[in-house]
């Protein structure tokens, strides 16, 4: 049977009082998580983040579009859905905070990584090198092809694009967009030790991930998510 579910031991750890899983095509196995608030909004592409600072009550909705989800709340689950986007789950550890994150191509040049991390700091006063980052799977650079429109958006915001995108032929090129969310992150203060990357394509493993690029429609989507547990405190 294909996993269910993908964590990264190594950036957040039950004891630590967090709790995160990437999600695969089988239906998420979340054990133990049954008195959370599952938290998720409409995805948009977007750059904004929904910053919940107080208590969340089951069932309740959001209205609005939001690509990032934040809060310092116990019990509270955020999630994100993609098929091929990169989830991006943060932890701060410190300050007890933690962040999901959709970063599709066109939310991730325009920043979203950087602006949640941002909202973060200002909200919670989580600083970057406080902070560990989990970078799920998503469509891959083995198989990620962009054209034109997509290098001149990276050209114009990303100073560094040539490190992040392949030529593979004339208008054609490979992106890595995990590559770029990590060097955005690193170039936010955060400790590339504390960056971890489930380097798995969502194209080329079909029994493991919906892939809206392999599939060309949207047949299903993975859920990712990460919550604050009840033993979470601040160091």
């Amino acid at each position: 049977m294909a996993s269910r579910h993908i964590t990264v031991p190594a950036f957040a750890e039950a004891r630590e009082g967090v709790r995160h899983f990437f999600g695969t095509r089988q239906e998420a196995d979340r054990p133990g998580w049954a008195s959370s608030v599952v938290v998720s909004v409409t995805q948009v592409h977007g750059t904004e983040a929904l910053v919940l600072d107080r208590p969340v009550e089951p069932g309740e909705t959001f209205s609005g579009g939001w690509d990032a989800l934040v809060t310092n709340q116990r019990e509270v689950l955020l999630t994100v859905k993609t098929a091929d986007c990169v989830p991006v789950l943060v932890h701060d550890p410190r300050q007890g905070a933690v962040a999901a994150i959709h970063a599709g191509w066109r939310g991730t040049v325009a920043g979203i990584l950087p602006r949640t991390l941002a909202v973060m700091q200002e909200r919670f006063g989580s600083a970057p090198r406080s902070l560990r980052i989990g970078i799920g799977p998503s469509a891959g650079p083995c198989c990620y092809e962009v054209d034109e429109p997509v290098l001149t958006k990276l050209r114009e915001r990303c100073p560094d694009w040539s490190l992040v995108v392949r030529e593979t032929g004339p208008g054609a090129w490979l992106l890595d967009l995990r590559h770029l969310l990590r060097r955005q992150a690193q170039a936010m203060g955060m400790d590339d030790t504390a960056i971890r990357t489930v380097n798995a394509c969502t194209i080329c493993h079909p029994t493991l991930f919906h892939s809206y690029r392999r599939e060309g429609t949207a047949r299903g989507t993975m859920v990712s998510g990460i919550m604050l547990t009840r033993r979470s405190k601040k160091r």
